[in-house]
């Protein structure tokens, strides 16, 4: 798990569809060989992932089933084209959250890859934030318990310290705090009317960009697998538990200065994924 995962770390299959607002395209050939990277800088990095995998695994793990049995298995199919279905999967927001997903698979797929970005970002670092966006996205059945897990994990300061981060959980003046998962594509492992298991394939970024950063923004991959409740008109997240990767072979590509990085984080936003 990487810092910054909010769970042990976040039938049919298919691939979600990103809306893209307009905007220039960057090269996607490589460029020259990246310098490599000290020692101290990479130990620190991995550190900083153990910890957090310590501190957040347990508490994201839900117990029991509150809302009854598991949906029954989907058959795996093809991966599904990513054309517009002209349904509209998403129809409001409960703060920065995406709300009113569609009551069918892709809604479910729609749900569970904007639950991952949101429960990536820097957001679960800071105490209100994160409140708001857990009882946005998980189940009533289960809500007041990870309100309360995962405050103990992204609220610990101790371990806030370690990451480079102010007790409150945001960047120290100069640097700029970088927490976010890209979706690639979703899966859906099994479907029913009122549950539906998610897998989630992303990258996530993370560490702070600054010329004084101990902990510079590192990239990782991962699937996370959420089980979704339909409940009060839209699905919502029961359990998640993750493994590592799929891991694609690196580029050769020189790494982006801190100035750059922090600069593309402030000016690029996210987006909303939809079947």
């Amino acid at each position: 798990m990487s810092p910054g995962d909010e769970h042990d770390g976040y039938g049919g299959s298919g691939q979600t569809r990103t809306r893209l607002p307009e905007g220039n395209t960057g090269d996607v050939h490589g460029g020259t060989r990246r310098p490599a990277r000290g020692s101290r800088s990479l130990l620190t990095g991995a550190g900083v992932v153990v910890l957090l995998v310590a501190a957040i695994a347990f508490a994201n793990r839900g117990g029991g089933d509150p809302a009854g049995s598991s949906p029954s298995s989907g058959t795996p199919g093809k991966a599904g084209a990513t054309a517009p279905t002209g349904t509209r999967p998403v129809t409001g927001t409960n703060g920065t959250v995406p709300t009113g997903f569609a009551h069918d698979e892709q809604g479910a797929q729609s749900a569970a890859a904007n639950y991952a970005t949101a429960l990536g970002s820097t957001d679960m670092y800071q105490k209100g934030p994160r409140e708001a966006l857990i009882r946005a996205v998980y189940a009533p059945e289960v809500v007041d318990a990870r309100v309360a897990d995962l405050g103990k994990g992204y609220g610990d300061k101790a371990l806030l310290g370690r990451m480079g981060l102010q007790p409150d959980g945001t960047a120290p003046q100069g640097l700029t705090f970088v927490a976010r998962t890209i979706p690639v594509g979703t899966k859906v492992e099994s479907y029913s009317q009122e549950r539906a298991t998610v897998s989630v394939w992303h990258s996530y970024l993370f560490g702070l960009a600054g010329e004084e950063s101990r902990n510079p923004v590192s990239e990782a991959w991962y699937t996370k697998t959420y089980e979704l409740l339909w409940t009060a008109g839209d699905w919502k997240i029961v359990d998640v538990s993750q493994k590592d990767g799929p891991v694609p072979v690196g580029r050769d590509q020189r790494a982006s200065s801190a100035q750059d990085m922090a600069d593309a984080v402030e000016q690029f936003g996210g987006f909303t994924y939809a079947r």
